[in-house]
This record gives C-alpha cells, sequence and structure tokens, in this order.
C-alpha cells in the first residue's frame, strides 16, 4: 500500500465519480487563446500534459463570461457559442487520462483589466488594478447571472465534466459578498441575505439550464484578509446554504487584491496557509470540501485527508512546476518531484504583468505543444559543464537525458552556486529544494559531478571534451568611488558575507536594493545587525516578484533596516558614507561596515581556456548576464536540449 493511499482514494463529487483526491485548481495562465478568445492547441496541450500526470480533477482557469469581466486579455472567452468546437478538442484530449475535466466561470468585476469594469459599487480595487467600475444596474446583475448560466451550458454541450463558480479572491461574486467593496441599499447590498443574492441567483440559472445532475462547486474565500471583508463566521454561515442551494462541493481559499494575506502567497507563508479555513468550513457542511494554499508536500496533502480536514486538495503552481506530482507520488518516487519554490514570479508575476505565464523551475509552461517527445541524440557527445550553480545544474540534466556523456565541474565544494547562497536567508530556504532535485537527477543520470575542480588544462586533457558550457556565474562588481580603498569601515562582498567567509560588525550599510541587497539587509538584521540600505534606483527589488517582495517588505518593515531610494554615493568616508538623495546631500556616520550588493559582473574567464583549444563553447545563467533565477533555469534546459 502506498503511503499516501488517502490521497489516492475515489470520492463521489455530486454524480461524478473522481479517481483520487487532488484537484488542478484554475490558475489564470494568460495564454493559449486565439484573438476571439478561443482555446489553442497551446493551452490544450498544456491541460494535457497535467491530465496525463495523474490528477483526479482539473479546472481551466479564468473562463470568462461577459466582455466586461475579463480579469486578463487572454484567458478562455464563453459568452458566444463559437467557443464550443475548441472546447471540444480541448474535451477530446483529457479524455484518454480519466480525469475529470472543468471550467472555473468568472466575472473580474472591478478587478479586471480594461477601462469598461463593473462592479456592485463604484469602488475601485484596494490594489493591483486601478480604474473606478460602473455600478451595475438592477438589470445588468440579472443579465450577469444569466450570462454565468448561458457559460455553463456552453461548457456542458462541449463535453466537461464540471463547472466551478468563482466567488472568491475579489472577483465580481465577492464583491457582491463583500461590504469592503458592496455599497448598495437595494436588494444586493447591506444584509447577509442580500449580498450574497447573487450568487445564489447564478447557482440556480446553471441549474435551470444545465440540470440538477452536472456537478457544480464553489470557490469561495474563507477569509478575505481586509478590513471589512469577508470573513470565516460569514463563510460558515454560507457553505450550508450552498449545499442547499445545489452545490456538489465547496472549494475553499482565501485573499483578494490589496489583502494582508495574499491569495498566492510566496516562499515567506507556511506551506497549508488556507487549510485552517477549509477545516472550519467542512464541520458546517457534508458536501466534499476542498483545500487550497501553499500544498506542495505530498505529505503535507496526505495528512490533511487523513486528519478529515478536507476531501480533497488543491494544487496550483505544484503541477505547474510538476504535472507529474500525482503520478510520482503514487508510486512512491516522491524524491522526483521537481518542487516549486514559491517565488511566484513565472506563475503570477508576469501574468499581472500581462505576460504569459510560466514557471521559474519548469520551462516547459506554455510550450507544450511544442516539444516533442524526448528521444536521444544520434551522435552523443562529450560534454563538459562548468559551474554547478542552477544554469548548470539544469544544462546538465538535460544533456543527460538526451544521452550525451555529461562531466559537470565546480571550484566550490558544494554544488548550488549562489541559490545555495540564497537559500540561507529566513524565509527563504525553499530556494534550496530545485538544486536538491537537480542533484538527485543527475546522480540517477551517472553524470559525473567534480567539486573542488576548478577549470583547468589538465581538467581539459582528461575529459577532452567536444562541447562546454559555461555556467560560472557573477561576482559583487567593485564600483569605482572616492574613497573606497581608504575607509576605516570594513568593505565586502554580500557573496562574502553568505558563505560565511566575513563576519560584518553591528552596523551596516547594505549598498544596492535589488532582490540581493534586500534579503541580505533581512539576513543580517534577523541576526540583530543595524542596516540601512541605499539603492539608487526608484523601486526596490525590482527583479522580483510583487507577491514575493510584497512579504519581504513587510519582514525589513518590521526589523532593524531603513530603505533610501534615489541614491547616489558620492564619497565613501572613514566610517559611513556621503551621498546625494535626489537634491539633497546626505552623510551616513558612523557605520562599520560596508557591504556591495548593487551590481554584478559576469565571470567568463574560463572562456579563455576553451577559446585556446577551439571547443564550442555556450554561456548560461549569469555568466552570460547576471539576471534572476528564472533566466539561469530556463537557458540551461535550452542548451541541453539543443545540442546536436
Amino acid at each position: 500500500m502506498t503511503p499516501f493511499h488517502h490521497l489516492f482514494q475515489p470520492i463521489r463529487m455530486g454524480q461524478m465519480n473522481v479517481k483520487n483526491r487532488l484537484l488542478m485548481s484554475a490558475m489564470s495562465i494568460n495564454f493559449g487563446v486565439d484573438a476571439s478568445g478561443h482555446v489553442t492547441d497551446q493551452l490544450i496541450a498544456y491541460m494535457a500534459a497535467r491530465a496525463r500526470g495523474g490528477v483526479g480533477m482539473m479546472l481551466v482557469g479564468g473562463g470568462g463570461i461577459h466582455p466586461t469581466g475579463a480579469e486578463l486579455p487572454d484567458l478562455p472567452a464563453l459568452w458566444d457559442d463559437g467557443c464550443i468546437p475548441a472546447l471540444r478538442r480541448m474535451v477530446a484530449a483529457v479524455k484518454p487520462f480519466d480525469c475529470r475535466l472543468g471550467v472555473q466561470l468568472m466575472h473580474g468585476g472591478r478587478q479586471s483589466y480594461h477601462e469598461h469594469k463593473v462592479a456592485p459599487s463604484a469602488i475601485p480595487a484596494p490594489a493591483v488594478v486601478k480604474g473606478v467600475p460602473k455600478a451595475l444596474e438592477m438589470e445588468e446583475i440579472r443579465m450577469l447571472a444569466g450570462a454565468f448560466g448561458d457559460a455553463a451550458r456552453r461548457c456542458q454541450e462541449a463535453g466537461f465534466d464540471f463547472i466551478e463558480i468563482h466567488a472568491a479572491h475579489g472577483y465580481l461574486i465577492n464583491q457582491f459578498m463583500s461590504p469592503n467593496a458592496n455599497r448598495r441599499t437595494d436588494a444586493y447590498g447591506g444584509s447577509f441575505e442580500n449580498r450574497i443574492r447573487f450568487l445564489l441567483e447564478v447557482m440556480a440559472d446553471i441549474r435551470q439550464k444545465c440540470g440538477r445532475d452536472f456537478p457544480l462547486g464553489i470557490r469561495m474565500n474563507g477569509e478575505d484578509y481586509i478590513d471589512d471583508g469577508w470573513t470565516l463566521p460569514d463563510a460558515l454561515r454560507l457553505a450550508p446554504l450552498l449545499q442547499t442551494h445545489g452545490a456538489d462541493y465547496v472549494h475553499v481559499s482565501a485573499g483578494v487584491y490589496g489583502s494582508r494575506q495574499l491569495t498566492i502567497p510566496s516562499m515567506y507563508v507556511d506551506q497549508g496557509c488556507f487549510i485552517h479555513l477549509a477545516a472550519a468550513v467542512k464541520e458546517t457542511v457534508s458536501i466534499p470540501v476542498i483545500a487550497v494554499g501553499r500544498i506542495k508536500s505530498p505529505h503535507l496533502a496526505e495528512g490533511i485527508i487523513a486528519d478529515g480536514k478536507a476531501d480533497m486538495v488543491a494544487l496550483g503552481r505544484s503541477l505547474l512546476a510538476d504535472p507529474d506530482w500525482p503520478a510520482k507520488v503514487q508510486t512512491g518516487a516522491v524524491e522526483k518531484i521537481r518542487p516549486c519554490v514559491g517565488c511566484c514570479l513565472g506563475c503570477i508575476h508576469t501574468v499581472l504583468r500581462l505576460e504569459p505565464g510560466g514557471c521559474v523551475v519548469n520551462p516547459d509552461v506554455g510550450r507544450e505543444y511544442l516539444l516533442q517527445q524526448m528521444s536521444k541524440a544520434e551522435h552523443p557527445r562529450r560534454v563538459l559543464v562548468v559551474g554547478a550553480g542552477p544554469a548548470g545544474l539544469a544544462a546538465a540534466r538535460m544533456a543527460a537525458l538526451h544521452g550525451h556523456a555529461v562531466v559537470l565541474c565546480d571550484q566550490a565544494a558544494e554544488p548550488g552556486g549562489a541559490l545555495r547562497l540564497a537559500a540561507k536567508v529566513p524565509g527563504r530556504g525553499e530556494l534550496g529544494d530545485p538544486i536538491a532535485f537537480l542533484v538527485a537527477e543527475l546522480a540517477s543520470l551517472n553524470v559525473e559531478t567534480r567539486l573542488n575542480c576548478p577549470l583547468s588544462d589538465a581538467l581539459l586533457d582528461d575529459i577532452d571534451p567536444e562541447i562546454a558550457i559555461l555556467a560560472t556565474g557573477s561576482l559583487p562588481d567593485m564600483p569605482m568611488v572616492k574613497g573606497l580603498h581608504n575607509t576605516g569601515m570594513q568593505v565586502c562582498t554580500v557573496t562574502e558575507v553568505l558563505d560565511g567567509s566575513v563576519q560584518t560588525g553591528s552596523r551596516v550599510i547594505v549598498w544596492g536594493g535589488n532582490q540581493v541587497g534586500l534579503v541580505l539587509a533581512d539576513y543580517l538584521a534577523s541576526s540583530g545587525r543595524t542596516v540601512i540600505v541605499l539603492h539608487s534606483r526608484s523601486h526596490f527589488g525590482e527583479e522580483m516578484s510583487s507577491n514575493d517582495r510584497y512579504y519581504l517588505r513587510e519582514r525589513l518593515n518590521q526589523g532593524r533596516v531603513k530603505l533610501f531610494k534615489h541614491v547616489t554615493v558620492e564619497k565613501i568616508l572613514s566610517d559611513g558614507v556621503q551621498c546625494r538623495i535626489d537634491q539633497t546631500r546626505e552623510s551616513f556616520v558612523p557605520w562599520d561596515t560596508l557591504v556591495l550588493a548593487d551590481r554584478f559582473a559576469a565571470l567568463r574567464d574560463a572562456a579563455n581556456l576553451l577559446r585556446k583549444r577551439g571547443i564550442e563553447t555556450h554561456f548560461i545563467g549569469d555568466a552570460k548576464q547576471p539576471r534572476h533565477l528564472m533566466y539561469a533555469m530556463s537557458e540551461g534546459e535550452e542548451v541541453g536540449r539543443s545540442l546536436s
């Protein structure tokens, strides 16, 4: 018996049998539709890959029921019958994998990215989306309830197994339910009964058009986590009413745009952060309850079901990172799961910038329709990968999967490069997970790994590589500023601090407010140092996802850290710095340590040895250009896949 047998017990959802307790939650991935909003081969292949991976239920995310509620520009549009043929192709692609396929129906309300937003009241969203929505008239409310029913009918005609109504996350239905967004004085505002009226009317319209036996679930918030918002007592009051009105399951989430706890929390938030909300709702109903919220560990997921906190678990980002998560768990190959790191960079940050979504650790997201089944190289070659950071590890793995003979070397004693150091910072330990995954993969592929081994002529003589991949990373750049070499302060780099080769004093200036500088400031403050961060640009941590940066900034605001932007450092003093902030000259004294974390320079010296021998050479990751993890992983996989 599998140690995860609770996860792989079947369950009945209304009239629908589901093979296991795993749901892929709807994710607004912002790709895979044509100019009419109809799904394309890109989205179909993306969904089919996850159905193939063994999940029991799966939702197409962000199905728009009306043009006024298009949350993002490139999500499925369900407001006319023209969408049905493409949806049927998606159903056909998923059907062979015994996965129940549904669509989440939604209207973005005031959280829609266009100029024609509508909402219960003319109140703008608290964050992210700008603009004041138009308050809905009574006849418009009735029209939108019917639009939900019509969209559900189209999905049913296309062959989908079930429908989920999105009544959470600050979108239109949640806006009706929350006093924060609803200031109406008519039948749809004021009392609890009035504020839930629209949701019940939507359910009734779907039931009328699709019949009582068509499975219908509701995604609702257990908490809005915002002032004057929907609360857990509200959710506990609503859930039994949803069951009475024909819901076949309840899917309990949390948060809205601008909430204190984000709907998609980053690595700083505990895994399973919303489970308590589902557990509380489960006490009030007899229909199945689904839990969600940073569930990436199979052991956590199994415990949720085993302990009776929920009947199913929803996986979102975990299935972006690894579509085969369910199959690997069921067969006991847990160590083979490619882990989500909770950085929110590819999955949410790019989407909120109105770009196609992706995944930092899985560059194949959105490219499933382009990638052919992996095959071995016709002419395997001897490949040397120099640098065992994330880019080098990813390249070595992919090259080995394609049958090349790979040797990986690094002058450090441990693999992981700068990512290994980043994982030492408070709240960011999960950054070490992809390192562990890749190291284990290389071991299973019999890739020879040589640590404490810099590139040398002797190494090249020994290996005689036909191809070299340089993933040698970068180091902090030394600025040219007056007084730097004459100061009485200790001057060091972020790398030296994080690798433990330097111990700073108690009062530290961090020069650089990028991601590296901010996490370093948090690291130093957590050990009792007093820290100031001097940043030349207008925004801190611009290369981070907004969700990840939000939690880091909250930590910094509570600690012994002060942040300064628009800073030009003019001179290094004996015990501090002289700088200009906007147009004001400022001196920061007395300080005992200056840490350089502003700019980074690619390490490419090793290329000289390779150039002399005429070896085909590829640069990836920071050795190509210092950037963030998403580029490192994608370039590593791409070069490993491209070798011929």
